[in-house]
């Protein structure tokens, strides 16, 4: 049987919203996990492994972080990755093309950090004082604390964990990496294959940028991703639906699935829904991140957390906390009035859900 645009829509679901299991089993699934700092009402990523872990509530990833085999570091943005995929990604150029001065101060900052085993950056930029820098977004950051970034980056640093969100970081003494002998191009096929089994079912424009976006992981080998799509290309599942190339893991297979039953509010990182341009071709809507948009300009809220039902995403949430309470805007695609008793009752038990996760109620 061919496969329809309808079992990939169930497939993207089913596979992505596994069973809940445990934080650390949920995380070597994953193999990567993105990052955000927004709280409305709750991290991106707490928001993404609520759904995902028995019991979960807001704060347990930044709470547990020292006891799990992960480690804070850009992917294909900047978030938690398992200690294998850790390995994949390094070593990487380091700091051997910085300019003479900076390299010595990265020294002196290293030194400083091994002699008090954590620091936080006030801690660093107190002792320093190196002043401020021109941050990515055209701002003034502090400038210690974006060398300490850049050495986490380069692999001379890691977050040892985090206090009330803000990094404390310590020296990585031990090298990073793969042991000598791993070929290149097997290394960066699982690094693909780590994106892939996240993010699949992928259109092929969506495979296309998400292997580009690998660039971010692995900086010094950015001139072999093409190379790597290629083979991607050849070794994976695929299947051509409606007129475009879809992508997934060669020992997946694409079938009906039972539609699950329950409302679940996705994060906008989620994995569900974070390729935009397979958003659209799966649900038949443009859905957008507008946090950092104009309020004159935004359409569907600040924080819209996409609403999924079944197999399908019908519109869009916002949640707020207000004096202990939880309260809920829903926005529907389709804006007729619906008489579903059904999802009726599973939206209020999803939000029963976050006012547990969120701490609110028992």
């Amino acid at each position: 049987m061919p496969v329809t645009l309808s079992d990939l829509r169930q497939f993207a679901v089913v596979r992505s919203l596994f069973a809940p299991t445990t934080l650390k089993r949920a995380l070597d699934r994953l193999g990567f996990l993105q990052a955000d700092p927004i709280r409305a009402p709750a991290r991106a990523q707490d928001l993404t492994l609520r759904h995902r872990v028995k019991g979960y509530r807001a704060g347990d990833l930044e709470r547990r972080y020292s006891t799990l085999d992960i480690e804070e570091d850009c992917f294909i943005n900047y978030g938690f990755v398992t200690r294998s995929v850790h390995a994949l990604m390094h070593p990487r150029a380091g700091t051997s093309q910085w300019p003479a001065a900076r390299r010595k101060k990265a020294q002196a900052l290293l030194e400083f950090v091994r002699e008090r085993g954590e620091v936080h950056p006030r801690e660093a930029d107190d002792h320093f004082s190196h002043g401020t820098v021109t941050n990515y977004w055209g701002g003034s950051s502090n400038a210690t604390t974006h060398l300490l970034d850049a050495m986490q980056y380069s692999g001379l640093l890691r977050v040892a964990r985090r206090e009330r969100g803000i990094r404390i970081y310590a020296a990585r003494d031990q090298a990073t990496g793969l042991p000598n002998g791993t070929g290149l191009e097997a290394q960066l096929d699982d690094l693909v294959d780590v994106a892939v089994r996240k993010y699949a079912p992928l259109p092929a424009a969506s495979l296309a940028v998400l292997v580009g976006r690998l660039r971010y992981a692995v900086p010094q080998w950015n001139s072999e991703l093409k190379t790597a799509l290629q083979r991607a290309r050849q070794r994976l599942a695929h299947a051509r639906v409606e007129g475009i190339d879809w992508y997934w893991p060669a020992t997946e297979r694409v079938s009906p699935n039972v539609e699950p039953l329950a409302v679940r509010l996705l994060a906008p990182f989620d994995p569900v829904v974070w390729d935009r341009r397979r958003f659209e071709l799966l649900w038949g809507w443009a859905y957008r991140f507008e946090a950092y948009t104009p309020v004159s300009k935004r359409k569907l809220g600040y924080y819209a957390l996409p609403l999924l039902w079944r197999d399908k995403v019908i519109g869009w949430g916002n949640v707020s906390v207000l004096g202990g309470t939880v309260d809920f805007a829903f926005g529907r695609v389709d804006s007729r009035p619906k008489r579903d008793r059904v999802f009726n009752r599973e939206l209020e038990a999803e939000l029963v859900r976050m006012k547990v996760f969120l701490g609110l109620e028992s």
